[in-house]
């Protein structure tokens, strides 16, 4: 292929990959519209996991195929079930059929991501290919960025064509995919590598979906459903089970398996996939919990969002297309993984030292670091791959190397946002037996002007009703029983004196009344002492008064430590999963009454930055041991078609 056709094919390439890793990212920023509108919000788990574990599970079927029938027609049809599957999800009316159409678009998908890296294998020797490899990385950051920026923006609009704007979430794929298409059909011709007779392992098609669906539903519903609840017990044996099924299977196939066992032989290819596992694990989470940490913490819009995470973005660029332009020029990539991992482990530790209040500029000087990380991971380990394979196997060994790294990517967000949404509850209960933090979200929710704010509506039903309620029901039950018990005293001492004769029966009545009246203004006196915020009127009726703020925090410094030991003697929590559910309530609401949350939030969020660091040293330790052989001069076509040449009978003449 010339240089002009081989660009034109990287362009068709590069949409297709476009399509699918905007599509990760672009509907996350509109489920909740989707949900609202839809009447499903609570199903919008389904939504994702119907897209994520069909593309998985699509990804080494595709390979597989692609490496019998060959890459053309195999990435077509990708293209066109992934069109198909949009436009359907366009017109959903439910998030049953949203959940099916998504699953028919992560059908396609598996093939987008995984088809244009073997594609590349072909066409490019290993040295030429790091370099191109680098552009598809920088697309899969722009994807990145933009998507929840398209997302937000169709979300927000109510109507655009006589649709509702988040349908264009779906639709705007079918102009692209066209595209992707019609370059694909124009400029994409590859000679298939002569097979002879195969079998297609589809028994280890169906042992991948029997071990990976049950796990993956586990994976996204375990927080849910329980880890140790009877549903997740089952998926873990049946999965167990496919897993044991997957490896007999693909033993007995050999060569014709879906991901031969042979491939395992090479270390480098192991080693390699190992890596994988790890960085996909890092790698998803980072990209999940940042985003909600910029939105909860920092109250950043999902499009705002999206534009504070151009630093690790552009350092994914900028370190994926300077390796991969210093690969091409050396042919040397062993030292990639190695700082690679460092830099992923380096920004997460950077992470772990943020607070609540912490600048922007320091979480975008971690986030840089963890994309120049990532930039010299994705193609290295890809390149590593499809090296340590030969010709007929760059297909099964690109899909396989993807396949692994989404594994660790679903594990990743599985454990990371379950550890997250965990610790969340737990922090707020210890936040919250803080003195000062409870003494100020306290003072600011007692005080009328805030609590009746409009933009405090949410916080107040959804955490701190409950709070004063309860603390305002006691004290208020407590006064009035006070006032009660000295007029009953008054009207016996009237009722003694009556029985003695020192006072007529009939001015019983008038009397009693003078009495209580006096025993009101003593006990309302008494209260005021006790309860500055009481007022007791003049009929004996006690309510509270919060407007003035001395008398409110002198009524808060007296409650708050009663409050504190009957949290710390009681065994319920006050907190559960439920309560970061929807955090919509924190917008725009009193930095008083959001800091216990996103202080708890922040902490949760620490853990989980350490967890990473720790899976990123793994990775780190593992690439020492990383063996990498010499990148072959060749590209997959030039060896088959040398292969082939030689093989051909020499004619006497």
């Amino acid at each position: 292929m010339t240089h002009r056709q081989i660009l034109f094919v990287i362009f068709g390439l590069m949409a297709g990959m476009f399509l699918s890793a905007l599509d990760q990212t672009v509907v996350g920023t509109a489920i909740r519209t989707i949900g609202d509108d839809l009447n499903g919000l609570s199903q919008q788990a389904w939504v994702t996991t119907a897209y994520l574990i069909v593309s998985t599970i699509a990804t080494p079927i595709y390979g597989k195929l692609s490496d019998i029938f060959g890459r053309r027609p195999l990435f077509i049809i990708a293209i066109v079930i992934f069109i198909v599957g949009s436009i359907a999800a366009s017109f959903s009316t439910s998030m049953i059929e949203l959940s099916a159409f998504r699953a028919i678009q992560g059908l396609g998908a598996g093939g987008l991501m995984s088809m244009p890296l073997a594609i590349m294998g072909d066409i490019l020797a290993p040295r030429e290919r790091a370099k191109y490899q680098g552009y598809f990385l920088a697309v899969f950051g722009i994807s990145s960025v933009i998507g929840p920026l398209v997302g937000g923006l169709f979300a927000g609009a109510p109507e655009i064509l006589f649709l509702a704007g988040w349908r264009w979430v779906f639709l705007i794929n079918v102009p692209i995919g066209l595209v992707a298409l019609a370059i694909v059909l124009r400029f994409l011709h590859i000679p298939r590598h002569p097979h002879g007779a195969v079998r297609i392992d589809w028994f280890g098609a169906m042992a991948v979906i029997i071990a990976l669906v049950p796990l993956l539903l586990v994976a996204e519903q375990g927080r849910e459903w329980g880890w140790t609840s009877p549903i997740a017990i089952a998926c873990y044996i049946i999965g167990g089970l496919g897993i044991l099924a997957f490896i007999l299977i693909e033993r007995s196939m050999g060569d014709d398996a879906l991901i031969p066992l042979k491939l395992f032989r090479s270390s480098t290819f192991s080693m390699a996939t190992i890596i994988g596992v790890f960085v996909g694990f890092a790698m998803f989470g980072a990209m999940l919990t940042l985003p909600l940490y910029l939105q909860l913490v920092l109250g950043s819009s999902p499009t705002e969002s999206g534009f504070q995470l151009l630093p690790m973005i552009l350092g994914l660029m900028i370190s994926s297309i300077v390796s991969g332009q210093i690969i091409a020029r050396t042919g040397h990539y062993r030292i990639f993984p190695t700082i690679g991992t460092a830099f992923m482990a380096l920004g997460f530790f950077t992470l772990t030292f943020v607070r609540y209040d912490t600048s922007y500029w320091q979480i975008a000087g971690a986030m840089l670091l963890i994309g120049l990380g990532l930039g010299q991971l994705m193609q290295t380990l890809t390149i590593a791959s499809q090296n340590s394979v030969g010709p007929r196997d760059i297909g099964v060994a690109t899909s396989g190397s993807t396949f692994f790294r989404q594994i660790g990517g679903t594990l990743g967000t599985a454990v990371l946002l379950s550890l997250l949404f965990t610790l969340v509850p737990l922090n707020l209960q210890t936040n919250f037996k803080d003195q000062a933090t409870l003494s100020d979200a306290l003072d600011a929710a007692l005080d009328p002007t805030v609590a009746t704010a409009p933009a405090n509506a949410g916080i107040m039903s959804k955490v701190y009703d409950p709070f004063v309620a309860k603390l305002t029901d006691g004290a208020l039950s407590g006064a009035q029983q006070g006032v009660e018990q000295a007029k009953t005293a008054a009207a016996d001492a009237v009722a003694q004196q009556v029985a003695a004769g020192t006072i007529p029966a009939a001015a019983q009545a008038q009397v009693t009344a003078a009495a209580q009246e006096q025993a009101i203004q003593q006990a309302a006196a008494a209260i005021q002492q006790q309860l500055p915020v009481a007022k007791v009127a003049s009929d004996g009726t006690v309510t509270l008064d919060f407007s003035d703020a001395t008398a409110r925090r002198a009524f808060v410094d007296q409650a708050v430590p009663q409050i504190i030991d009957g949290m710390s003697n009681s065994s319920d929590a006050s907190f559960d999963n439920s309560t970061m559910d929807d955090t919509s309530f924190l917008n725009g609401a009193d930095p008083r009454l959001t800091k216990p949350l996103l202080v708890s939030f922040n902490q949760s969020s620490i853990s989980v930055y350490w967890v990473a660091m720790g899976v990123a040293l793994i990775a780190f330790v593992l690439t020492l041991f990383f063996r990498t052989p010499p990148l072959r001069q060749k590209s997959a076509l030039q060896e088959s078609a040398d292969a082939a040449r030689h093989a051909e009978p020499i004619a006497l003449g």
